[in-house]
């Protein structure tokens, strides 16, 4: 596991990282993200390309499957710190996209959208 305390004064290039976190990519392995402080927004597309935003505060986790495009922000907290937690040694490098012929994608379109019969839902934020 490690952490990610991501705020104006603890991250060197703070703006050119969120912008980084923002764009659309995916990662070749699962991301597990436990919220310890503060919040933020995941977004991923839904079947229909459509952005579905995940609102993520203390005491929430999130885990994206390898290959799903996303991208994170924070709300108007402007702060949150995360523990990231997987299996070996962490490999953050996010495949900006378009990405449908990397194997993670594939694997992810596979398993997830074209076999899947089930429908999630979320809960709504009052």
């Amino acid at each position: 596991m490690d952490y990610l305390d991501l705020c104006p004064d603890k991250v060197e290039n703070y703006e050119q990282k969120l912008n980084n976190f923002y764009t659309e990519h995916i990662d070749a392995d699962e991301e597990i993200h436990y919220c310890l402080e503060g919040s933020g927004y995941f977004d991923v597309r839904d079947r229909d390309d459509k952005w579905i935003r995940i609102w993520i505060k203390a005491g929430d986790m999130i885990v994206l499957p390898a290959g799903i495009y996303h991208r994170f922000t924070l709300d108007t907290s402007n702060y949150v710190k995360l523990m990231r937690l997987f299996v070996g040694e962490p490999v953050w490098t996010a495949y900006n996209q378009p990405q449908e012929d990397h194997p993670s994608r594939q694997g992810y379109t596979n398993n997830f959208v074209e076999n899947s019969g089930i429908v999630l839902q979320a809960h709504s934020v009052e």
